[in-house]
């Protein structure tokens, strides 16, 4: 059974930084297309980030490009969103995404979903 495991969100205040890991169990995502979405309150689930199976590409919504870095480790099945000068408007529920297809742009469609981790971001 696939897990998608993600951890580090809290409640820090704007300007701060966060990082969150996504863990993967079940299978290897080694060759795969790794992300993350996020929802906001009352919003659409929104594309955040995507990395390429190797990490040599990325690809960012362009509200965050720049503020975010994702990142992968094959070896630990495991993706990272490290999140700087953080705002209220970034408060959301951040899931983690593995497998699927990427399309191009914001247009990903996982195959596999964590549960989510709450970041709110105080003014």
């Amino acid at each position: 059974q696939v897990q998608l495991v993600e951890s580090g969100g809290g409640l820090v205040q704007a300007g701060d930084s966060l990082r969150l890991s996504c863990a993967a169990s079940g299978r290897t995502f080694s060759s795969d297309t790794m992300g993350w979405f996020r929802q906001g309150p009352g919003k659409e689930r929104e594309f955040v980030a995507a990395i390429s199976w190797s990490g040599g590409s990325t690809y960012y919504a362009d509200s965050e490009q720049g503020r975010f870095t994702i990142s992968r480790d094959n070896a630990k099945n495991t993706v990272y969103l490290q999140m700087n000068g953080l705002q209220p408007e970034d408060s959301a529920i951040y899931y983690c995404a593995a497998g699927g297809t990427y399309y191009g742009g914001s247009n990903y469609a996982p195959a596999f979903w964590g549960q989510g981790t709450q970041v709110t971001v105080s003014s």
